[in-house]
């Protein structure tokens, strides 16, 4: 193995332990004590973590350990095409899921009171994921079907993945680029901007309270016998403690979000030049910005909802 191999390989090692680390720890740090106890953004992050897990376990550390010595075999070449995009694909719409059932669940309780989120029901997010994950599928099966062994004359059999004709390969490869890159982007781009828009609103608000509690509070040490005030200002404290660890989830969701968009529209851009004029490194550059996007985002959401210490895990 020469330097430049071996320093990918070091690279791509790193992540890969770091994204084992950080989705097993959000998989089990969501997971509740009984079926019952079950919250919906638990599991979101149960299945985010999961999408991931197959791309650390099975494409990564492939990836990783591969080498010309590793027997191909028609099922390998199948599994080695299909499961990098179905589990990239999964967990591009969780993320895009999530970003969306935040963005409700912040409007709902800053901008109308605590109202209810359709979002935020297990039903709902149960059909939601299930469609995302057949949709995963089936979307992806033509990468495990059209797959095999080279035929050609080569010493070393390689894997390759043959679409009936070149017309059909760049119908599939815009289809597939504009609903799991462009669309997704597109989601996330609208949701994380009202999150950002209902986080300055409320920080403004939040600030306008604080002193109003601070003035009302001043006011009632001037009185003797007068609860009203004091009620007032405790009422308005709790109402602050009560949205805190919302709008720290939400900041985690938008930090997220911010990380999706950099990374996946980079990504497409790359994707796009490579279907113009691939080459090995254009081939590196969009696995290590999937590989770096899937090691990060996990403890950016720990961070979010407080479980990044092992004391609350």
């Amino acid at each position: 193995m020469d330097t430049e191999s071996l320093i990918k390989t070091i690279i791509r090692g790193i992540m890969c332990l770091a994204g084992i680390i950080g989705n097993n720890w959000l998989c089990i740090s969501s997971l509740p004590k009984s079926i019952s106890q079950l919250r919906t953004s638990e599991a979101l992050f149960i299945n985010l973590a999961v999408s991931n897990l197959i791309t650390n376990y099975l494409v990564d550390t492939l990836d990783i350990f591969e080498n010309e010595d590793m027997p191909v075999g028609e099922l390998f070449c199948r599994f080695r095409f299909f499961l990098p995009e179905f589990s990239e694909t999964s967990s591009l719409l969780t993320t895009m899921i999530i970003t969306v059932y935040w963005h409700q669940k912040l409007v709902g309780s800053l901008k109308h009171g605590g109202a209810p989120v359709r979002m935020d029901n297990l039903h709902v997010i149960a059909m939601l994921l299930t469609a995302t994950w057949s949709f995963s599928f089936f979307f992806n099966l033509p990468h495990f079907v059209l797959s095999g062994v080279s035929s050609g004359n080569m010493t070393v059999p390689e894997c390759e993945e043959v679409l009936p004709s070149a017309e059909a390969e760049q119908a599939y490869n815009i289809v597939y680029t504009i609903l799991t890159n462009v669309f997704p982007i597109c989601v996330v781009l609208y949701a994380s901007s009202q999150i950002a828009i209902t986080l300055i609103e409320n920080e403004n608000r939040m600030k306008n309270m604080g002193e109003e509690v601070k003035n009302e509070g001043n006011a009632s040490n001037n009185k003797s016998g007068d609860n009203t005030n004091n009620v007032s200002t405790v009422t308005k404290s709790k109402a602050q403690a009560k949205t805190g660890g919302l709008v720290r989830a939400a900041k985690s969701v938008m930090a997220v979000a911010i990380l999706f968009l950099i990374c996946w529209t980079i990504h497409l851009i790359v994707r796009i030049t490579d279907s113009i004029s691939p080459t090995s490194v254009i081939e590196d550059i969009e696995s290590f910005i999937g590989a770096s996007y899937i090691s990060t985002i996990p403890y950016i959401y720990l961070y979010g909802v407080q479980k990044l210490t092992c004391s609350t895990c």
